[in-house]
């Protein structure tokens, strides 16, 4: 289903998923949408992209050629995903650069991952089942399935059961509440 068509952009060679929901302000081209699958407003799928289905992917999101996102996955706003380790806009000589310049490395995000909103993920890593990464991080390296990340660069919060409970005591340094105030501080 698309929604108010004159203001989105999808090319003749996208795939688009059985009940896919796509919003305006959209571009998408040369991609594959899976069944039931949300894209919010504002967002950018490049070609040779993969969204599977009943994934949600939330307004102002990046999802370039190379990434491949699994069933299941929720992809807040505002999130970017990264192909190229070394970005230039010229060659050597001071030509633009073309797809011949540069080599695509692709990133994976596996089945029933979250990924928080404004969070950055380089390219050539995976996301694993069931994962979670927490708004803002930078997800440098793979995140094992079941793993909560946060931070830049994204590290290691806690594991979860396949339940998604946490699977062990938060770590000391996680803190669910303020530290408290000294006498000295005024309020």
């Amino acid at each position: 289903m698309a929604d108010s068509p004159s203001f989105q952009r999808i090319a003749p060679d996208v795939k688009l998923g059985k009940g896919a929901r796509v919003f305006a302000f959209t571009n998408l081209y040369g991609c594959e949408i899976g069944d039931d699958a949300k894209i919010g407003a504002f967002v950018e799928i490049q070609k040779g992209a993969r969204i599977g289905a009943r994934c949600k992917i939330s307004s102002h999101t990046f999802i370039c050629e190379g990434v491949v996102i699994e069933e299941d996955v929720f992809v807040g706003h505002g999130v970017i995903f990264i192909n190229d380790l070394y970005p230039r806009a010229t060659n050597e000589d001071g030509r633009l650069q073309t797809e011949a310049d540069w080599k695509c490395i692709p990133t994976r995000v596996e089945r029933g991952a979250s990924i928080g909103s404004g969070a950055t993920l380089l390219c050539g890593i995976t996301v694993g089942a069931r994962a979670i990464v927490g708004a803002g991080s930078v997800v440098t390296r793979n995140v094992p399935a079941y793993a909560v990340v946060a931070g830049n660069p994204a590290r290691l919060i806690r594991m979860l059961n396949q339940s998604g409970t946490p699977k062990t005591a938060k770590p000391a340094s996680f803190r669910t509440k303020p530290a408290k105030r000294s006498k000295n501080h005024a309020p």
